[in-house]
């Protein structure tokens, strides 16, 4: 640290200290203040009828900092943002560090006492919130000042000025946000996020995913969802147009992307499901670059979307990893492959992506497994976006840690090319029989049937088996099928232990991202047992 320190020493004294002229500490702040600038003229973000080009915007940056300064927010003070898609949050990704504060956006789907439990935790003294979700604030902390975006936050806004701001970053490896983890059991875990990091991982987005000025991205991903996968900064660091709606309407989505030349858009599986299988959906006139992850896409929802000439984009992480870590790579002369080939190949997690760091898969005792797409490990991780670890929870973040390498809880193979492909969570892997079963497996395999919108396996107590797989299944709009037809078209395509003893017709309940909530499923059939796995 004394060393970086020289490189914020006074400028009169620079010469005398041999001051590092070849470093600054990286930050995505850097990003705005240049298209301010460079793409001045240009539209960075669209909601509604509201348009602000990179000039007024950086402006509107400039003034939420300096108006969040004369409230009384002090260097390292959290902000937490309760809010919608929308430019206030997309904004507060920029204007809450460059006052210096930490950026704590919370998941919109939670309840009061987890919206509650969050603010406290992570000492957030002002919070931002969309009007919907005002019941949502309910159980808040007497001392938090609470603001409507809607009607409060022009208001707020103009008590600001408009002057440049040093946000007195001295350490890249300061903390830019808090990102709290939707846990299944137990309170949210909050995971730390670095400016060097967020800058890393945005650069890399722009990299990967062919991000440039004449972008116009849709912000289908909540925000709030590991700060947009770093696109927030991304886009603003290239010049790039946001495109911003509340939620994922399917009609107003297809809408858009005809008339408004969308070029790119994020969200998870269950997200592309839905509107590939919208009635608004039809092939596109230009292609799409759709990114997905959270849960491994089908092959069979590959194919679909590139039907739909939605490109895609296959990206695996946490939120311990600012999400995306790895990116499915093809191969060369993929695209001399089959349809269906190419897709199963698209399914596979792939590796690291060009700024992430190295990732292994390891058994019990730290041994990489064979490279031979077959062998089972945990998934593990280290480098560039890896977190610093859990808000005030030193024990979590040394047992997250442990070995030297972030451990997932991801269960995947390796193959010989160096790609991961992901098999399962380490809880939800299927033991039959002493035999073990991977969900995605059968997933991937019932997703084949033309009535199957999506599914979900789970494990479900047998007294012979110990466990068996059971499906839950969403068919398409106006399809229809049977428990029977399901189990036999599994039967048709894998080994029989592995095919589903039960199959049951509803909708899946899932998280703000898309995710389904198999844990939801899994406490309904083993209610009454002492434990989870039998």
């Amino acid at each position: 640290m004394k060393q970086r320190a020289i490189a914020h020493t006074p400028l009169a004294d620079l010469d005398s200290l041999g001051a590092q002229v070849y470093r600054e500490e990286l930050t995505p702040l850097a990003f705005l203040e240049r298209s301010g600038s460079v793409h001045a003229d240009r539209i960075a973000v669209v909601d509604g009828n509201r348009r602000y080009t990179y000039r007024d915007w950086r402006v509107r940056a400039r003034q939420f900092a300096s108006a969040l300064r004369k409230a009384g927010m002090r260097k390292g003070d959290r902000i937490a943002f309760l809010a919608l898609n929308s430019e206030q949050l997309l904004l507060a990704h920029f204007a809450v560090p460059m006052a210096g504060g930490v950026l704590v956006a919370i998941n919109t789907r939670l309840s009061a006492a987890e919206v509650a439990y969050i603010v406290a935790h992570s000492g957030a003294r002002r919070i931002f919130y969309s009007c919907e979700l005002q019941p949502l604030l309910a159980d808040l902390p007497g001392q938090v000042t609470p603001c409507d975006i809607g009607s409060g936050f022009e208001g707020f806004l103009a008590t600001g000025n408009a002057d440049p701001i040093d946000p007195g970053l001295m350490d890249e490896e300061e903390m830019i946000a808090i990102d709290y983890t939707s846990g299944t059991t137990g309170h949210p875990k909050g995971v730390m996020y670095t400016h060097r990091s967020a800058a890393l991982n945005a650069l890399a987005m722009i990299i990967h995913l062919r991000l440039s000025a004449d972008s116009r991205y849709l912000w289908t991903l909540p925000m709030f969802h590991c700060n947009g996968w770093c696109i927030t900064w991304a886009l603003a660091a290239v010049g790039a147009t946001s495109f911003c709606i509340p939620r994922v309407d399917p009609a107003r989505v297809w809408e858009l992307l005809d008339q408004d030349g969308i070029t790119h858009y994020n969200g998870a599986p269950t997200v592309q499901i839905i509107l590939a299988n919208d009635p608004s959906a039809h092939r596109l006139s230009h292609p799409v670059t759709v990114t997905t992850g959270g849960a491994p896409p089908s092959p069979t929802l590959i194919a679909r979307l590139a039907e739909l000439n939605l490109r895609l984009e296959h990206v695996y992480g946490l939120t311990e990893t600012y999400a995306p870590f790895t990116i499915n790579e093809e191969p060369p002369g993929a695209e001399t492959l089959s349809r269906d080939e190419r897709s199963r190949l698209k399914a596979r997690q792939g590796v690291p992506h060009i700024l992430a760091g190295r990732l292994r898969v390891v058994d019990d005792a730290m041994h990489d497994v064979p490279a031979d797409g077959a062998t089972m490990g945990e998934v593990v991780m280290r480098g560039n976006i890896v977190t610093r670890g859990y808000y005030r929870a030193p024990e979590l973040t040394a047992r997250a840690f442990a070995g030297g390498w972030f451990h997932s809880g991801d269960v995947a193979v390796m193959h010989a090319d160096g790609s991961i492909e992901l098999r399962d969570r380490k809880k939800d892997i299927i033991i039959s029989g002493g035999e073990n079963i991977s969900t995605i497996e059968v997933e991937q395999t019932i997703s084949t049937h033309p009535s199957v919108m999506e599914c979900a396996v789970i494990a479900i107590p047998d007294e012979k088996w110990g466990e068996v797989p059971k499906a839950f299944v969403a068919t398409k709009p106006g399809r229809e099928t049977t428990a029977e037809e399901i189990i036999e078209h599994c039967r048709a395509r894998m080994a029989h232990f592995k095919c589903p003893a039960a199959v049951e017709f509803e909708d899946l309940p899932k998280t703000s991202t898309g995710k389904v909530q198999k844990y939801v499923l899994r406490e309904r059939e083993w209610q009454g047992y002492a434990k989870r796995i039998n």
